[in-house]
């Protein structure tokens, strides 16, 4: 009899479809056989597990990564955002984008950082960690080539402190499996200068030699590899989401690069969601190609 273990893993399996490539052809039948259920039973799952359902979810992570495209790549065709990021043409990019963000792709571009405050200035820890960096310059980053990377994971949903549950699910996993690894890290797949705190979506992920044999409440993937621009930080609790922000709006511009529409992910060397001091060390890690 299926377990609600089960759900999560098949679910766990279109998500990583989804995140893989979200250009890709996602239509609800297709997805339904890789979580090797019917399609009016993938979507009743769907739903129960996320949140959203299956279109739903799909065409907000689309929108969300044009928005950033626009943002973050000023000169490339308009068109050629919204094919990268799933859209058949144009018209029906430019409706389902005003449906969202209440203006055109286009203004959207024009804007760029004037549209108003980033929501996660509404968190008011978060607002006074912007305030002291803000003035700190941005490190040089390096451009290092990575190779895939097999992690063991659990998502989570908010950019918030409930983090920890995930990282603490996933360390009781690993000492129960023996899966002792200190390579910890987190996707960030939401840019939460666009997406209010609590709907953005982070994994907290263990880098582990191969994808599990058996799954529970933990599942596995791999992590795309390719060119990332990698910038080493450090600070306290409620710092990291600014200097995201500051890197994808103020260096990314004007880098010459452009961002790909894989999640920026970054590498612990010590973890602020498991720190008594709520302090880390890392290497934020942003996805991009050459111009």
């Amino acid at each position: 009899m299926p377990t609600s273990d089960d759900y999560i893993n098949r679910v766990n399996r279109v998500l990583n479809l989804i995140h893989r490539d979200i250009a890709a052809d996602l239509s609800a039948d297709r997805l339904a056989v890789a979580a090797t259920w019917s399609e009016s039973h993938f979507h009743r799952r769907f739903r129960q597990v996320t949140g959203e359902s299956v279109h739903g979810y799909i065409r907000r992570t689309r929108l969300e990564q044009a928005a950033n495209q626009l943002m973050f790549n000023p000169d490339r065709p308009v068109i050629d955002i919204a094919e990268q990021c799933g859209f058949q043409s144009l018209s029906s990019f430019g409706r389902a984008f005003r449906q969202t963000w209440q203006m055109s792709p286009g203004r959207w571009r024009q804007q760029g950082q004037q549209r108003g405050p980033a929501p996660y200035l509404d968190d008011a820890e978060i607002a006074a960690s912007f305030e002291r960096i803000a003035l700190q310059p941005l490190p040089a980053p390096q451009l290092l080539e990575f190779s895939s990377q097999a992690v063991a994971y659990v998502r989570h949903r908010g950019y918030g402190r409930s983090i920890r549950l995930a990282w603490q699910m996933l360390q009781h996993w690993a000492q129960q499996e023996g899966h002792a690894s200190d390579r910890q890290i987190g996707l960030h797949h939401s840019n939460p200068a666009l997406v209010p705190l609590a709907e953005c979506r982070y994994v907290a992920c263990l880098a582990i030699e191969d994808s599990l044999p058996r799954r529970g409440a933990i599942s596995s993937m791999r992590i795309p590899g390719g060119l990332h621009a990698v910038f080493r930080l450090q600070g306290r609790y409620g710092e990291l989401l600014p200097w995201l922000s500051r890197v994808q709006q103020e260096w990314l511009p004007r880098s010459g690069l452009r961002p790909r529409t894989i999640p920026a992910h970054v590498r612990y060397q010590r973890n602020q969601f498991l720190d008594s001091e709520e302090r880390f060390e890392l290497e934020l890690c942003l996805p991009v190609t050459l111009g």
